[in-house]
């Protein structure tokens, strides 16, 4: 008989172990625990057909019209785990409530010679251990600056130090801007987006600082779970004071090198933020390729809109730094000896 694992205990063994999530590809697709590999027991199709079975005639008939499909595939799935037994003969399976699915595939590898757990309540429970993990208290500092400050570059440097820091940008795979998508590999589902941060959030010493970037509760489609939203807005800020100048070469440097339709379309999508004004502007400049321009006439949006929402926070909690330029290692060794001064007065 398959072991059943409650959650913490499977995600635990799961750092060594495949992970076989067997519910459909749609399923999977929308979002799935890191690093599991998809063998649907159903396609999608499949699953719609013995669901509507299930309601509209019992689970008696839906069993047996499941049995009809998965039979002549049992033979292949076997195959594909074999494909992964290069990691050993140990399988974690899960599918949405640990029920039928995952216990009957779990039967199939035990009778194959695998040895398998499975996962209490599926990937349901992992999702409810997922959203209350953010409600854990973490040491968190928030990284601070207007638009163009290289945070994201800072960030970096400060994990080469040995600093904690989880990346939402990087998560999220989206810049946070209208320009924040260019360049950038599609985004995950908020859920998944979750499910990545969660296996970063679960990996964090508590008794250490975390370095998070400022940002909006959604980064592009992905919103920040509640828990650790609220825990940001109430963590001290550390605002990166940078020259507007050196901020414009900056972000000039960083997304000049892209298609100028996508730079036009970007410029396009801020016509309500920027006014009609100054957004005919911004086309025109980018029109003719001042990118400079572009940039000059954007950021007084965003200048000002990120120092309204820094205006919403306890005033005591935001403390400013003004640092000679754009030297993300410099700025990071900024960074790190001020933490060290500040909390360990």
């Amino acid at each position: 008989m398959p072991q059943s694992l409650p959650t913490a205990e499977f995600l635990e063994l799961a750092r060594t172990r495949p992970v076989i999530d067997v519910r459909s590809p749609a399923e999977f697709a929308h979002a799935h625990v890191p690093g599991a590999v998809s063998i649907p027991l159903f396609d999608n199709e499949e699953r719609a057909r013995v669901g509507t079975t299930y309601k509209q005639i019992g689970r008696d008939e839906a069993v047996l019209q499941g049995l009809d499909v998965v039979g002549p595939k049992l033979a292949g799935f076997v195959r594909q785990v074999r494909e992964l037994a290069a990691y050993g003969d140990d399988m974690l399976v899960h599918c949405w409530r640990g029920g039928m699915r995952s216990g009957s595939f779990a039967w199939l590898l035990e009778t194959s010679g695998f040895r398998v757990a499975t996962l209490q309540g599926g990937y349901k429970a992992y999702r409810q251990e997922v959203l209350q993990a953010f409600e854990q208290p973490q040491n968190i500092v928030i990284l601070g600056g207007k638009t163009g400050s290289a945070k994201t570059d800072v960030l970096a440097q400060l994990q080469q130090r040995g600093e904690q820091v989880i990346d939402l940008e990087a998560l999220a795979n989206h810049k946070g801007s209208s320009y924040g998508r260019i360049g950038q590999l599609p985004q995950p589902t908020s859920e998944q987006f979750e499910n990545l941060l969660y296996q970063q959030w679960t990996q964090l010493d508590p008794t250490r600082r975390v370095w998070i970037e400022d940002e909006s509760r959604s980064v592009g489609v992905c919103f920040v779970p509640p828990g650790l939203w609220q825990q940001m807005r109430t963590a001290p800020v550390v605002f990166l004071d940078v020259d507007l100048e050196q901020r414009v070469d900056y972000l000039v440097d960083t997304y000049g090198q892209f298609p100028h339709e996508e730079l036009l379309e970007a410029t396009d999508r801020l016509k309500k933020r920027l006014g009609n004004d100054r957004h005919q502007l911004a086309m025109q400049a980018i029109e003719r390729r001042d990118y400079a321009e572009v940039t000059r006439i954007t950021l007084q949006y965003y200048d000002k809109a990120y120092l309204f929402g820094l205006a919403q926070r306890d005033s005591v909690q935001v403390h400013k730094i003004e640092v000679p330029g754009i030297d993300p290692a410099q700025n990071a060794e900024t960074l790190i000896k001020w933490a060290e001064s500040k909390f360990n007065e």
